[in-house]
Order: C-alpha cells, then structure tokens, then sequence
C-alpha cells in the first residue's frame, strides 16, 4: 500500500495570506447558497432524484447502496449527499470551511449521515480510514490544483480497498490547453487552435465565486491566488498507472448538455482505474 498520508506535498489551493479565511469560507458558503438555495431547499431537490445529480458518473459507479466512497475535493458535498440518499457511506474531503458548512447543512436537512473532512487532501488525518473504500472519485476541476499528480493518484490508492475502484471524471486537455472559442451561440461559435498542449508552466489564477454570490460583484476579499498546471491526458492517465493502478476505461466526452455546441471537440474525460488485489 502506499502510505501517502505523511506526503508532504500539497496542492497550490490556498488563499493569500493577505485574505482572512473566514471571509473566504463565508463567501464559499454563500456561493453555494445563490447557486444551489439555502441547504433545506437544495435537499428537497436533491430528494426528487438524487441520481440525477451524480450523471454520468452512475454508469461508473454502479450500484452505490451499501458501499463507502470517498469523494475528494468534494466542495459543497451535494455529489456526496446525492450518493447518500441513494444508500451509499460517504465521506468528503475538501481543505474550505465553508464547503463543510454547506454540505453538513445540507446532509442535515437531507437526512443523510456524511463524514467531512476539513483537510489538504495530500495530508489527511492519520485516523483516516485508509485501505477501507470502495469507490474514491474526484471530478470537475480538480487534477489543475496539482503541481504533482503522484502524490494525489498515491492518496486515492491509499484509501481504497483492495480490488476497488478509483473514478476521475475532469475537463479534456485539448478544450483546456489547446483550443480557444468565441461565440455565444452554437450557429456563431468559432475555435481556434491557439494553445500550446505540452506547456507545463504553472499560471496564476485569481479565483472568486462572483458568479454566484448575490450581487455579481467581486472584490479583494472575495477573490484568492491559486496555482494551475494544466495536464495533458497522457499525464494523467501515467500518473495513474506510476501509481499502481490498473487502468480499466479511458473514456472522452463530448459537450454531454448540447448535441451541437462545441460538437466534435472532446469536452471531459473520465479515467476509471481499479487497485489490484
């Protein structure tokens, strides 16, 4: 097993210290709240169909009751609650405070029970349940955070289970290092190759959630400096395999909310890898 809980590699996702943490676990918690309602209306929709918000993940995970699955970088842990009113043991693990709040909030009123986990997912506790899940996944977003994905593919083999299954579901390399498009509609949209896939700098991205705070706006405490590095595929899916894994599906999609926006650029891609017994 790969003991990677005393790593001490992390990912680049802190705020600067010139930006208090609680203004930035506030503005979390109300991101979340102006996108998905306060936590009692956001689990009353996720009651109506709870699968509905894990597609198309469900035809990887199959059936879900019964099994305990790590979701990491779990955010506002709506993935997760969705999971556990399908019958699943979940936990999350995500290093906001005001992620936490939300999904605790959310669980709470969903009925559900969930285990949070406020930690860098690199240096999670050492009481972790290592070695003991069935599913771990991570999606949307997430293998950017990294400035070196073995530390990150060596914690999602650490915790699982002999034999059990490894998911992440992220956007494509091509849609997010070589292609740029203009154009609002799919009649007008236009790409150009204008990227560089094999450039392995870090950029510095300043990151709010204006887009979803009541007023639209955005300030110095609402926005936070962190540090990207754009994989390309074949990075990934060999980090995976340096790892230990055992590659089971490479899967790339296309823009799976349109038939005709963006058609024939692959849009996400979702890596399913198992741990050898």
């Amino acid at each position: 097993m790969h003991d990677n809980h005393t790593d001490d590699h992390k990912p680049v996702t802190a705020v600067t210290s010139s930006i208090s943490e609680e203004l930035w676990n506030e503005d979390t918690y109300s991101a979340w709240t102006s996108r998905f309602g306060p936590p009692q209306e956001a689990a009353l929709k996720l009651h109506n169909n709870p699968a509905a918000k894990l597609q198309p993940l469900m035809a990887h995970f199959g059936e879900v009751s019964g099994k305990k699955i790590m979701n990491l970088m779990g955010s506002n842990g709506v993935k997760a609650v969705a999971l556990g009113l399908l019958g699943a043991e979940v936990s999350v693990a995500d290093f906001s405070e005001g992620n936490a709040r939300y999904a605790s909030e959310l669980a709470q009123a969903a009925g559900v029970r969930l285990n949070y986990v406020v930690s860098d997912v690199l240096n999670l506790p050492r009481d972790t349940a290592w070695g003991t899940y069935d599913i771990v996944f991570a999606e949307q977003g997430i293998v950017h955070y990294f400035t070196d994905l073995k530390p990150f593919m060596d914690t999602a083999y650490s915790l699982l289970a002999p034999g059990e299954t490894f998911i992440l579901r992220d956007f494509h390399p091509v849609s997010t290092k070589l292609i740029s498009s203009k154009g609002s509609t799919a009649k007008i949209r236009k790409h150009k190759v204008t990227g560089d896939y094999f450039d392995s700098t870090l950029e510095e991205k300043r990151v709010s959630y204006a887009k979803y705070s009541p007023e639209g706006g955005e300030s110095r405490e609402q926005t936070g400096i962190v540090y990207w590095r754009k994989w390309t595929l074949g990075e990934i899916v060999t980090a995976a395999a340096d790892s230990s894994f055992r590659i089971r599906k490479l899967i790339e999609e296309p823009n799976l909310s349109s038939e005709v926006f963006d058609k024939g650029i692959p849009k996400t891609f979702v890596l399913v890898a198992e741990k050898p017994m």
